[in-house]
Formats: C-alpha cells, sequence, structure tokens
C-alpha cells in the first residue's frame, strides 16, 4: 500500500500543530503562560500536569517543527545551546564525539570546557570529507556532529554519506541545520538520526526570541530529551513558542526571498574590487557548488567575504547604515557581524588559524529589505577600505 502523500511544506508550517483552537475557534494557536494545571482527581487529568513538564503551546511547536524535519517528533529548549546539551545528556563519561572543525564557536566551548570536565572525548575533523569522519571514529564513538553549511565559512558536508560511515559503524549522525532551515534541507531524509536548529534564527526569523530544537528519528530519543525537559528543565517559554508558531508560517515565503536576495548579493560582492573572496555555496566557484546543488533545493542568505585586514573589516563594520552590526542571523532585516571578535572569539587566535578564519572575514545574513538598498549600502561601507 502507498503511503499517503503529505501536504507541501508551506501547508504544513502554517497548519501542522496550528490548527483553530478546538475550544475557541481561535485561528492563532493560544498562548498558555501557566506554570500548573487544575486536576479533577487523583491520578486523572488531561495530560498536562507542571508547565516545565508540558505545555498545550510548546506541544504545538513541537508537532510543527518535527512534521517540518520530517522526524517522528520534537524537544524545544531555551536556547539553540540549550538543545545541544540536552542531546549529550544521552551520553555519558567515556563516550566519544566526532565533531566538525568548523562549527559555531559556542559548540566548542560547551563541548571543550563543560561536558569534557565530565569525562566526555572530542576530536574535531573536516567533515567536508566523509573518510575523515570515518578515520575518526573510535569504539567508544557515540556521536558524529556536523554542521553544513558550517558557520561562517560555509563549507559543506556530505549528509548521505557520513550517514552511510555512522550507520556502518552504529554511530548517531546529528546535523545543525539552523543554516538553510528545514525548508532548503532536509537531513533526516538524507540519513540522519537526529537534527538541530537554533531557532533564534530562521524559524523564528524576527530576531525577537531565543529557542532551540532537537528533531528526533526514534522513540528513544523523544523519552530522553522529554527526561531531561522534565528534570534539567531549560525548556522553552509559552511565549517564544508562540513567537516560533508565528515565525514558521511565513518561513517558506521569507527563506524564497532571503535566498533569492542571498544570491544577488553574492554574486556582487564577488565582483566588487574592494572583497579579495566570497564563501557562498551558491557560487559556482564554491568548491563544493555541485553538492550544494544536489543536497539543498537553495544556497540561502548566508554569506561570508574577506576585506583584506581586520583594520579593512572594523572600517567597513562602522560604516554600514542599512545593515546592523550584530551577532546573530536569520533575521528579516541585514545582519552583518565579525566572526573572529564576535561568534568564534571563543576558540581563540589559534583555533581561527586552524580552520582559516580570518580577522578580515565578515559575515552577513542578507534580509528581506529591497536588495538594491542592500548592495547600495555595502558598496557605500566598503568603499571605505
Amino acid at each position: 500500500m502507498s503511503k499517503t502523500k503529505l501536504p507541501g511544506f508551506a501547508t504544513r508550517a502554517i497548519h501542522t500543530g496550528q490548527e483553530p483552537d478546538a475550544e475557541t475557534g481561535s485561528i492563532a494557536v493560544p498562548i498558555h503562560p501557566t506554570s500548573t494545571y487544575l486536576q479533577q482527581e487523583l491520578g486523572k487529568n488531561k495530560g498536562y500536569e507542571y508547565a516545565r513538564v508540558s505545555n498545550p503551546t510548546r506541544t504545538r511547536l513541537e508537532e510543527n517543527l518535527a512534521s517540518l524535519e520530517g522526524g517522528i517528533a520534537s524537544r524545544v529548549f531555551a536556547s539553540g545551546m540549550a538543545a545541544i546539551n540536552a542531546l549529550c545528556t544521552m551520553f555519558k563519561s567515556g563516550d566519544h564525539i566526532v565533531a566538525g572543525h568548523n562549527l559555531y564557536g559556542g559548540v566548542p566551548r560547551l563541548f571543550n570546557q563543560i561536558l569534557s570536565g565530565y569525562g566526555m572525548e572530542f576530536t574535531y575533523v573536516d567533515t567536508s570529507e566523509a573518510k575523515n569522519v570515518e578515520r575518526a571514529i573510535r569504539r567508544n564513538t557515540r556521536m558524529v556532529y556536523i554542521e553544513t553549511p558550517t558557520n561562517p565559512l560555509m563549507a559543506l558536508s556530505d549528509i548521505r554519506a557520513i550517514s552511510d560511515v555512522c550507520r556502518k559503524k552504529k554511530v548517531e549522525l546529528v546535523v545543525d541545520n539552523t543554516f538553510m532551515s528545514p525548508y532548503f534541507q532536509q537531513p533526516i531524509a538524507l540519513g540522519a538520526d537526529m537534527v538541530v536548529h537554533s531557532t533564534t534564527k530562521f524559524l523564528n526569523g524576527h530576531s525577537d526570541g531565543l529557542g532551540g530544537v532537537v528533531v528526533c528519528t526514534r522513540s528513544d530519543q523523544v523519552e530522553q530529551l522529554s527526561f531531561v525537559q522534565k528534570t534539567a528543565g531549560a525548556i522553552l517559554s509559552p511565549f517564544e513558542c508562540w513567537l516560533v508558531l508565528r515565525g514558521v508560517k511565513t518561513l517558506a515565503v521569507r527563506m524564497e526571498l532571503h535566498d533569492r536576495s542571498g544570491r544577488i548579493v553574492a554574486d556582487f560582492l564577488s565582483r566588487h574590487r574592494k572583497v579579495k573572496q566570497v564563501f557562498y555555496p551558491g557560487l559556482p566557484d564554491h568548491p563544493q557548488y555541485d553538492l550544494a546543488r544536489e543536497q539543498m533545493t537553495g544556497f540561502g542568505s548566508m554569506i561570508t567575504f574577506e576585506t583584506g585586514s581586520l583594520s579593512n573589516a572594523k572600517k567597513m563594520l562602522k560604516t554600514v547604515r542599512l545593515c546592523s552590526l550584530a551577532e546573530s542571523l536569520g533575521g528579516v532585516e541585514t545582519l552583518i557581524s565579525h566572526p573572529a571578535t564576535m561568534t568564534h572569539a571563543a576558540i581563540g587566535e589559534k583555533g581561527r588559524i586552524e580552520i582559516g578564519l580570518t580577522d578580515g572575514m565578515v559575515r552577513l545574513s542578507v534580509g528581506i529589505e529591497d536588495v538594491g538598498d542592500i548592495m547600495a549600502d555595502l558598496d557605500q561601507a566598503l568603499s571605505t577600505i
């Protein structure tokens, strides 16, 4: 018997977990800002007992995000890093994790400065080559953790090839899909065991709330993460859940515009006389352009470019007007940042040199403003260097 075809992505984004409220008919999902729930008698309730354990607004969001990523369920947390920390509780002292050598700086900070103190072991490799992952796997390896594209150098990992390695070695593959969102990349369909996001970024899309999610493919993963929510906390508040539900409704249309403008801006920067190099998987000269076309349905709006020096980067970042100099990414507004002193300051100068992250690099999250205005602002700022 053939499987029933799922509704399209945009339909699921707007309707899965976002059905009208049964009691009032409210089209928007209600916010349930309660800490506890009335129980009619001992041992009998409507499924909700205490808000750290579960909340109706949170349930709606978890249903929605699982649907978009193709998982069986998801669990949301107070930030992207809280989500990553939660999934790491599935492992124990003596377990080994293979991770990409070019990750968001907060991840190796968590691994090296907190989790290693509990006896967990970490090896960092260039995951753009699946063979590097296979070589690094040991008898005690329990997880391979990758970002693709990477932050901020936009290197890709072949998810299907790495998943094949992980299945052969009986190791979990976890993919951070924040940069692409489930609209442009589906890691679970390519073999990932779990997917993580900072919902703060494209899923929320409006730079007005923190959050993180782990999307699961097996019931034991769901049970473990539910236990972590209940026991350790760090859950996402009802209001923050509502913000992500609100943002996800427009994810498809936002990502289309992010992608269209991202391609235009990347091409503009690649031809600009003041820009030394552009890192964007949608440019034909990107070394993994063919892989990008194969495993993603769009190239997104994250771009990193080389200005040549820290002095040049400072001059440019001081004179942008429309682009906002700020941490984070994925909002409707264009955000610009300096990875060496912001997102990747924690890995130190040596760590940045090892992955090829220079002081002259600038990272751009292209928003959905008029693309001509974005380019005009970048042009006038680049003219100062």
